[in-house]
């Protein structure tokens, strides 16, 4: 199955697209509202307006630093997790998108890298706690969360992840457990960007680690993964061969294949997908 990633109401339905992913909460902190014709996205703790407007939101490492987009690495401003009034009204939005379609997407849901979050309140969570390691608090911060939108949700819930498989990196960077998560998600996205896609060789080394990690076989002959993961590909200014062909490794390894950001190159892109694999069709006689 093939999807739309898009901020764009009148794209959601657009052919040959299966399914429309539509973004009602983004980085920039811009908000729209959900619809009931797609799958409602929300941006949770990456959110640039809210954190320019409150710097109490912001995570700091042990030096105080924050993790904002002014600083190396970091694209865009993270919202620490713990931060009681903005998880409520994350949970808020997460209501009003499974009110209007009962699937929802969550992007953007962990800590911003290790050693966050130290703010005030998360040293006392923290102190408070049965944990001895900060970083099994920090995965207990994020299930708990993502436990708690899952109740919220009365069809499926999808979690995007970011894009590394090697063992135990989701979890010291983000706190992010997937074992434990899997008992509330009922598929994984990861989005592989590039502006290309002229080599694949790294798309397909990515897409097959995460097979692996979350239970599939290497060959792909045994059983998929108990939690089911789809690849999203971008789409923008994308060569549409090198779009063809990047689609075509990762539709090898993941359950469905989804374009961000740029329909039209992408319904171009699946549209002749489609005729090539026609005209390599031979019709013999019975």
């Amino acid at each position: 199955m093939y999807g739309v990633v898009t901020r764009n109401a009148d794209e959601v339905e657009m052919e040959p697209f299966d399914l429309g992913f539509y973004e009602v909460k983004d980085v920039t902190g811009r908000a729209a509202e959900p619809l009931p014709n797609a799958v409602n996205m929300v941006s949770c703790f990456g959110d640039n307006a809210a954190a320019s407007e409150n710097e109490d939101l912001v995570p700091v490492d042990e030096r105080g630093e924050p993790a904002t987009r002014d600083r190396e690495y970091f694209d865009w401003a993270y919202i620490c997790p713990t931060h009681p009034e903005y998880r409520e009204g994350l949970f808020e939005i997460i209501a009003d998108c499974a009110d209007a379609n009962a699937d929802v997407r969550l992007d953007d849901v962990g800590f911003p890298r290790e050693g966050f979050c130290h703010c005030d309140r998360c040293e006392r969570l923290f102190a408070e706690s049965d944990r001895d390691d900060f970083a099994d608090w920090r995965a207990d911060v994020i299930t708990e969360f993502v436990a708690e939108a899952a109740d919220l949700v009365p069809g499926r819930l999808l979690l995007t992840l970011y894009p590394d498989p090697y063992p135990d990196h989701l979890y010291e960077r983000a706190g992010l457990d997937l074992d434990r998560l899997a008992d509330h998600v009922d598929e994984f996205v990861v989005p592989l960007y590039d502006t290309e896609y002229a080599t694949t060789y790294w798309l397909e080394t990515i897409a097959r680690g995460f097979r692996s990690r979350l239970g599939g076989d290497y060959d792909l002959h045994g059983a998929p993964p108990e939690t089911p993961f789809s690849l999203e590909l971008y789409a923008v200014e994308v060569d549409v061969d090198d779009l063809i062909h990047a689609a075509e490794v990762a539709e090898t390894y993941a359950k469905d294949v989804f374009f961000g950001y740029d329909a039209n190159n992408a319904a171009a892109a699946l549209r002749r997908k489609d005729a090539d694999s026609r005209d390599g069709e031979v019709h013999r006689p019975e």
